[in-house]
């Protein structure tokens, strides 16, 4: 018996594993025929099934001509034909004679949300020799299967919005079998146009006259395609439901469900309160006007699937007036909720709600508000990527569930980050992985900004949520290569998904509306040089690959890689000649005056890059580079863009003798500083993989020594999680705290030549205190053979300490230790809680220098 569930568990694997790849370009034993040179199959649907079902059967017949040049016909009754696709959810009358017939064995899809199957039948129906079958368990599983072989036969999901050519294909076919998808891991999976000016905003009213049903409807199926459901709209100066009465009526036939904003309750948009609201927003002034206001909202929903936002924040996205009681919020959702009711005739149960926990209002579920059961708590990230709270492991279930909203763009402190995508999915992966395996599943959706040029991380995003087991730390590499592929082929998949994946982890070191001159040392570890130089290399890569594409895939390179890593090395190599500038000018060097116009020139050509960006696909997507991202002063962005400001001078007042007389003096230095530092380094090397140099010892986390782990818990790398590298943590993150003398722990062997006093400084993720308890996350360490200190990682999250670990995209814990003697010792990291992510590790005699990644490691 156990062989047999060893083996049905491997067969279940393998299917998972194995059964998503069903087309083929050459033919086989039993493969169905999609189209070869003879002509394509026939495409059949019941003319009475869903709307979204005939709309996915016309998507097919579409993508099908594209691929392969030749237009299928669709059918919608019996006749005799060669190959036939049947396009159906469970409630066509071509499916249920199948089912009928004993053709089709559909039980794994009853009751089913959004599942799916392909299979291939002979002679299903008389006159007809083969059938590939498509079958959701409701609409949007149905319109998910043939989206799934859109995508398999060459038609990215981003065919439209980033111009991805479509793979052609003289002939295709479907190996035979039967292909099982089952429900997503997610319920509800989405995304938010959100901060959309002016670049989204200015695109659509040039494109579309405004942001109306016709962009509603390009967004719709492209959420279809990555197999998403549901969408918060544009909201900045626009009202969905009020703009054009055609957007929900298309939304609910496209299959999506529609929700408003975390202060937007009851679907009315937040603009709609301007246009027709009267007197203050302020339930204990106004109840009865914001009553009505709220209801027609519902009446407006009719029967569209819909998620209702409920409670009340601030006008314009604030927090409520000071002080205010809990009990009333309480009144407000009861109030909501006997409205649903007496609206849609039904138990407010039987509506799906969700309340927002972001910001100040998660304070007031901390201090003991609740709604009812059913409603969804949409939990929130810190608007930066680190989720602030999830659900206890040993709470009840809530019916309605737990939800994330996520952001990859924001508007607000410590400044907005809104221009381009500087999101590291490995960050993502990490933190969303957190989330389910806490049990939040309910609904999943994103800040997208613009949605341009959000592509890569999008997919990733609603690719998890689809199925998070998938991916995990092991193979989360693969996904970079995968992408590359669906977008570029396989010829030059391996070098674009390297591209994407060092990319990925570069931009996440800083947004680069914090980016300045300073914020990486000039003088110390030739930090700056470093990282200029890594941007260099990605961008010769990037030129490399472009220079071997076809033409066709030009523009969708350009969008999706080369502009991102041309204009993030552009703007790396100005900051840094600014700061060659400052320096040289405090010198009074010659050179201060060429560096003053290398910043001139590299700022001019960040305002080509967008204006190429803006131009590409025949001016396809004008202003989609519009935003603002140099220049900041604060949070908030400036109006236009503007050059840092630079020192130049005339050359008259140049004293060279004096700057000549300086660089040497400097010069000699560093080379003696270095020369010592390599002798030092040759005499101490001793059965050690890490040496202390210039009196630091560094070390990426990933290179330990031993790794100790237990019976139930492993260390293992998050690649590329790191400022600079791969960061290790403990798996599952869902593992109790550990507290006895065994817990797991790995050390880093290293010598010193010092002794005596000793701090060492450890880089960590920027992970919050997801618990919400009064202790943190904790971690011990210690050297040798001392007794552990304890530590909490984030028990401290007032606004200042938060501001810099987000937006320095770390945080570095310090402790004190002493040394009795020089030579070889350990350091041992010990695990408390999980869900921590460490980096490096940096131990300074004295010698650390400020810089923004840490000193290189100090390697044998």
């Amino acid at each position: 018996m156990k062989k047999i569930a060893c083996l049905l568990i491997l067969l279940a694997f393998l299917q998972r594993t194995f059964a998503q790849s069903f087309v083929s370009a050459t033919s086989a034993p039993g493969s169905f025929v999609l189209s070869d040179g003879s002509g394509t199959s026939t495409i059949l649907v019941d003319k009475n099934d869903d709307w979204l079902v005939n709309k996915a059967a016309q998507l097919l017949q579409t993508d099908i001509e594209k691929v392969t040049g030749k237009k299928p016909v669709i059918v919608d009754n019996l006749s005799s034909s060669k190959n036939v696709v049947i396009v159906g959810s469970l409630h066509s009358v071509f499916i249920q004679k199948l089912i009928a017939a004993k053709e089709l064995d559909v039980k794994n899809l009853q009751g089913k949300w959004e599942a799916f199957r392909l299979q291939t039948i002979d002679k299903p129906f008389a006159g007809i020799d083969k059938a590939l079958v498509i079958v959701g368990s409701d609409k949007r599983g149905t319109a998910y299967g043939v989206l799934e072989l859109s995508k398999q036969i060459g038609v990215s999901p981003w065919w439209w919005w980033a111009d991805v050519p479509v793979k052609k294909k003289q002939s295709v076919f479907i190996k035979p079998g039967i292909y099982n998808f089952g429900s997503p891991s997610v319920k509800y999976r989405g995304i938010f146009i959100n901060d959309e000016a002016p670049a989204f905003s200015g695109w659509t009213k040039e494109k579309f006259g405004g942001v109306n049903h016709l962009v509603y409807e390009k967004i719709f199926e492209l959420l279809l395609r990555l197999k998403a459901n549901y969408l918060w709209p544009a909201m900045w100066g626009n009202a969905f439901n009020d703009d054009d009465t055609l957007n929900s009526v298309l939304a609910d036939k496209w299959g999506i469900v529609m929700g408003t904003s975390h202060h937007e309750p009851m679907l009315r948009a937040q603009q709609e309160w301007k246009r027709y609201g009267k007197g203050p927003w302020d339930y204990t002034k106004n109840d009865s006007t914001l009553r009505a206001f709220w209801k027609r909202g519902i009446q407006n929903m009719g029967k569209h699937e819909s998620i209702v936002t409920v409670g009340m924040r601030g006008d314009g996205d604030m927090p409520m007036t000071q002080g205010t009681a809990i009990g009333l919020l309480e009144k407000i959702v009861a109030d909501q909720r006997k409205i649903i009711e007496d609206v849609t005739h039904k138990p407010a149960s039987q509506t799906p709600q969700m309340w927002a926990l972001y910001k100040e209002v998660q304070d007031y579920y901390d201090k003991g508000m609740r709604v009812p059961d059913d409603v969804t708590l949409l939990l929130c990230d810190d608007n930066w990527g680190n989720l602030r709270k999830l659900p206890k492991l040993n709470e009840p279930k809530r019916s309605g569930g737990y939800g994330i909203y996520y952001h990859f763009d924001y508007v607000g402190g410590p400044r907005n980050y809104k221009w381009i995508n500087t999101n590291n999915i490995a960050r993502v992966w990490e933190q969303m992985h957190l989330a389910k395996e806490y049990g939040v599943n309910q609904v999943w959706i994103v800040n997208v900004g613009d949605l341009k040029p959000m592509e890569f991380p999008i997919s990733f995003f609603l690719d998890y949520a689809w199925d998070t087991k998938k991916w995990n730390e092991d193979n989360l590499h693969n996904y970079y290569t995968q992408w590359a592929s669906e977008q570029f082929g396989a010829a030059h998949a391996k070098e674009i998904g390297e591209i994407l994946r060092k990319y990925s982890q570069y931009a996440a070191r800083r947004k680069p509306e914090l980016l300045d001159e300073k914020t990486y040392s000039l003088v110390d570890y030739d930090e700056w040089e470093r990282v200029v130089k890594e941007w260099d290399e990605l961008e010769q890569r990037a030129e490399g690959v472009n220079k071997q594409l076809s033409p066709e895939y030009k523009d969708a390179f350009f969008e999706l890689v080369l502009h991102p890593v041309k204009a993030f090395d552009n703007l790396h190599k100005m900051y840094l000649d600014v700061a060659l500038n400052h320096l040289k000018a405090e010198h009074n060097a010659a050179s201060a005056n060429d560096y003053a116009n290398r910043v001139t020139q590299l700022y001019e050509t960040d305002s080509l890059l967008s204006v190429a960006y803006n131009q590409i696909a025949n001016g396809k997507w004008n202003h989609m580079m519009d935003q603002t991202h140099i220049g900041y002063t604060y949070w908030q962005q400036p109006p236009v863009n503007k050059m840092p400001t630079v020192v130049t001078f005339p050359e008259s007042s140049l004293d060279h003798k004096t700057q000549r007389a300086q660089w040497m003096i400097d010069s000699i230095s560093k080379i003696l500083r270095n020369s010592i530092d390599k002798i030092a380094q040759r005499q101490n090397k001793k059965n050690a993989s890490f040496t202390e140099e210039n009196n630091v010892v560094s070390i990426k986390a990933i290179h330990f020594t031993k790794s100790i782990n237990s019976s139930s818990i492993k260390w293992k790398a998050i690649p590329d999680i790191g400022k600079d590298g791969s960061g290790i943590s403990t798996f599952p993150v869902t593992a109790s705290t550990q507290l006895s003398s065994s817990r797991p722990h790995i050390e880093y062997d290293f010598y010193c030549i010092n002794k005596g006093k000793a701090n060492l400084n450890l880089y960590f993720s920027p992970t919050l205190n997801f618990h919400n308890d009064s202790t943190g996350l904790q971690y011990a360490v210690s050297i040798d053979d001392e007794k552990p200190q304890i530590f909490s990682l984030n028990k401290e999250e007032a606004t200042p300490i938060w501001s810099k670990w987000v937006a320095d995209n770390i945080i570095i814990k310090k402790s004190e230790h002493h040394l009795l003697k020089p030579g070889k010792h350990t350091i041992k990291y010990w695990m408390i809680s999980p869900g921590i992510v460490l980096q490096k590790l940096v131990l300074d005699f004295g010698g650390l220098k400020p810089s923004y990644l840490g000193p290189p490691e100090t390697k044998n």
